[in-house]
């Protein structure tokens, strides 16, 4: 009898101790400490990275990199240069001026943008006017002309005795003619001066 007490105790013991046992190995998940990643996310992201998307079927070439936030869309095409402002009505178009004659001129003429201008001939008082619209349009276009840009800068043919020497400069650029046969789109910016022409008189 007491045989059979001390077995049932015994395996009582040992029913307790393999219970206990499997309990410690296999006891309760631990929880996430405060702030941590929730069970089955991904490790911490990286400080500062933010997710960009990417529009679908488009690539990046190798190196590129996306601006964070932004779509990337192949194919876009980029703005280049802006479109240029138009000169300012008081600005210089075109400068002439006249030196030799028999009386030996030297005469200026400055022509504004907006059709004004002014001619001073030796130490007379300077004489002053304006272009009409249409006039002041027809001398743009003959010193706009590709024509005119291909004018020689200097004189080609034989010199003239007691004849004028000619200096016109538009945009910086200078070109000396003389009295002699001169191309027809040089003549058609004397044509289209103020008052028919460089100023020639004393």
């Amino acid at each position: 009898m007491v045989r059979g007490v001390r077995g049932t105790w015994c395996g009582t013991l040992l029913l307790v101790g393999v219970l206990v046992g499997g309990t410690s190995g296999c006891g309760p998940e631990t929880p996430p400490e405060p702030g941590g990643p929730p069970s089955g996310a991904s490790g911490p992201t990286e400080p500062g990275a933010t997710a960009t998307t990417t529009a679908p079927g488009a690539t990046t070439p190798p190196g590129a990199t996306t601006a964070p936030g932004t779509t990337t869309v192949s194919g876009t095409p980029t703005a280049s240069g802006t479109p240029t402002a138009d000169p300012h009505p008081a600005e210089v178009l075109v400068e002439v001026v006249v030196n030799g004659g028999l009386a030996g001129v030297r005469n200026k003429l400055v022509v504004h943008y907006d059709g004004s201008w002014t001619s001073r001939s030796g130490t007379r008082q300077p004489r002053t006017g304006r272009q009409t619209p249409a006039e002041a349009a027809e001398l743009r276009a003959a010193l706009e002309d590709p024509a005119y840009a291909r004018v020689p800068e200097r004189p080609t043919g034989d010199p003239v005795f007691d004849g004028f020497q000619y200096y016109v400069t538009y945009r910086h650029r200078l070109v000396v003619s003389g009295d002699g046969e001169r191309p027809a789109a040089l003549q058609r910016v004397f044509a289209a001066l103020p008052e028919g022409g460089p100023p020639t008189n004393p």
